[in-house]
């Protein structure tokens, strides 16, 4: 038997967290995932545009999920991380508050995002996973990177 039925059947995505948000990309997506870096700010850029940073010789856009969710800044001092993701035009940069694991789901339980999230935020959804414990927003990198200015 093959386990092309098993792996069609089942999606692997990246976690992380950024506020109160539990969120999700596919792991396809995914480049890289980096501790904090330096951050060169970019004047008259939009403001989810927390400037660009240098990944190894390639400068790449950081765009701050904070700002893109609107949600408050982290508290002061606080380690961010970067979740480099890929996209049509090269890669592009996602700060986030903490890197969690590689969660493999059921497609069957994917659901469209429930009427009650924010609009703005339900705007840049895939879906969500309702988890034993705590609701997984799968965010769709594209329209992410597009609200984001790339």
């Amino acid at each position: 038997m093959s386990g092309a039925a098993t792996v069609s059947s089942r999606t692997q995505n990246a976690t992380f967290r950024v506020g109160d948000h539990y969120l999700g990309i596919s792991v396809s997506d995914v480049q890289e995932v980096l501790r904090e870096q330096t951050i060169t700010k970019v004047p008259l850029a939009p403001a989810v545009v927390a400037g660009l940073i240098n990944l190894r010789g390639q400068i790449v856009p950081e765009l701050d999920l904070h700002r893109l969710l609107e949600l408050p800044p982290p508290e002061p001092g606080a380690g961010t991380f970067s979740v480099v993701v890929r996209t049509e035009h090269g890669p592009v940069s996602l700060m986030v508050d903490e890197i969690d694991d590689v969660m493999e789901l059921e497609i069957s339980k994917f659901e469209p995002p429930p009427q009650n999230v924010d609009a703005h935020v339900r705007a840049l959804l895939q879906g969500v996973y309702q988890l034993q414990d705590r609701l997984l927003l799968i965010a769709d990198v594209h329209k992410i990177v597009d609200v984001g200015g790339e």
